[in-house]
């Protein structure tokens, strides 16, 4: 365990070969958004065209988060152990032919099975991101790479609606799939035939930046059985876990329910969803780079406890007020806002999110980010079942924004459990490898 951060050195020429690594990432988060994002913008169009009510079109959108929560952990695993290089190659090719037969869906069932399948290649992109940062970026830099990449994420969910309206208005709601998933073609040969896993195999880093970057990193190979025990007993990596399971039901709301929540719940028309759908994106992308400097700029001052609680408690504390008055308020306009505003809370804590599951990782940091995110894509699959049911029922679509105000508080409160100075390492004995908090 590190006791203090090294302050980080003016980035010379030759230290600056990991950017480009953070550049791909960028790109690829964005893409991830992208896909993810385009069947909330055409729901509407769907709905209609394949005849779907809003407790059907919720089985789809969970469809992808019970997919991607059950193969976060063992695309975090196969991460740890072949490479990120690999792996990622092999879900955004997995996850763009999955995007590309959604526009061919003709019905429930088989657009539920596809969705599926689409969200098992997702479920590989953030744990091996995570896996990238561990081994690319020395410590001081986590949270700020993180938020990056997360940033880029609520980039792409911002120019999803820009993108895929235009695209469904002149061709069809299904061309937008085919045009998506083409994206992530291209990404993917461009990664395999140029990324290496670690700096020391990557043509032109420089000794010097790698040498910066392995002195606050290991990188010795450990076991790579999934840590279920360890996990399990683990109390820090209960309340991370159940921090995050809590977060995605405010995540998923925005991902999945808000084009239709804005033109069916509140009214608005197709450009006006555009805007409004676009909005919380772009000020959610402020939101991650905001928490990720924040949080290693406090983690510098008064060290790395401080630094992750004090953004994990005021964002996601900041985020349950504002998403309460959204739900409150009569203007339309108003709650629009109020729910961007909401979402730039929220995320907020996103890359510190992260950022954590790397300081308590380190080598294991995919195994340890895919449990954080199988948990908080279970919170997902959820709420994607429940919005749609509270809304049938009803007729209110505003009802479950009040649970997912409350679920929101609880995280926030669950911020002051989680210590990202306990880190989790692997110790191998006579029998098994076993997971030990020191």
């Amino acid at each position: 365990m590190l006791s203090c951060w090294p302050v980080r050195p003016n980035p010379t020429a030759s230290m600056r070969y990991r950017y480009r690594v953070l550049g791909f990432l960028f790109c690829l988060s964005i893409i991830t958004y992208l896909d993810r994002v385009c069947i909330s913008v055409v729901g509407p169009r769907m709905k209609k065209d394949l005849d779907l009510t809003n407790e059907q079109f919720g089985y789809v959108l969970s469809a992808f988060a019970l997919a991607y929560a059950l193969f976060e952990v063992p695309t975090g695993v196969l991460g740890d152990r072949i490479g990120p290089r690999r792996v990622l190659t092999r879900v955004v090719t997995w996850w763009s032919a999955f995007t590309v037969l959604t526009g061919t869906a003709a019905s429930l069932t088989y657009l539920v099975v596809i969705r599926f399948l689409f969200g098992i290649g997702e479920a590989g992109a953030y744990p091996n991101a995570s896996i990238v940062i561990s081994r690319w970026f020395p410590a001081v830099e986590t949270g700020r790479a993180q938020s990056f990449i997360w940033a880029a994420g609520r980039i792409g969910g911002a120019l999803s609606p820009l993108i895929v309206v235009p695209v469904a208005a002149a061709f069809g709601w299904r061309a937008s799939f085919w045009v998506m998933g083409g994206i992530g073609l291209i990404w993917a040969l461009a990664w395999y035939g140029w990324f290496r896993d670690f700096p020391r195999d990557q043509p032109g880093v420089s000794t010097e930046e790698r040498d910066h970057i392995e002195a606050t990193r290991s990188f010795k190979m450990h076991s790579h059985s999934i840590p279920w025990r360890a996990i399990l007993r683990n109390r820090n990596m209960w309340a991370i876990m159940l921090m995050f399971h809590f977060y995605m039901y405010g995540a998923y709301f925005f991902t999945g329910w808000l084009p239709t929540y804005l033109q069916d719940g509140r009214q608005f028309s197709e450009d006006q969803m555009k805007l409004f759908a676009t909005l919380p994106f772009m000020l959610g992308a402020i939101g991650c780079f905001t928490g990720g400097y924040a949080s290693d700029y406090i983690a510098r001052r008064y060290g790395l406890k401080t630094g992750r609680r004090a953004v994990g408690i005021v964002g996601m504390g900041m985020s349950s007020v504002v998403m309460l008055a959204a739900a409150l308020a009569t203007n339309n306009q108003t709650a629009a806002l109020l729910l961007a505003l909401g979402m730039a809370f929220k995320d907020l804590t996103l890359p510190v999110s992260f950022a954590v599951c790397v300081d308590i990782g380190r080598s294991k940091s995919g195994t340890v980010s895919g449990a954080m995110n199988m948990a908080g894509q279970l919170g997902a699959f959820f709420l994607g079942i429940l919005f749609g049911k509270i809304v049938d029922a009803t007729g209110n679509y505003n009802l479950p924004l009040f649970l997912i105000a409350f679920l929101l508080l609880c995280s926030s409160l669950l911020w002051l459990v989680i210590d990202p100075t306990k880190e989790i390492v692997l110790a191998e004995d006579t029998d098994e490898a076993k997971l030990t908090t020191v």
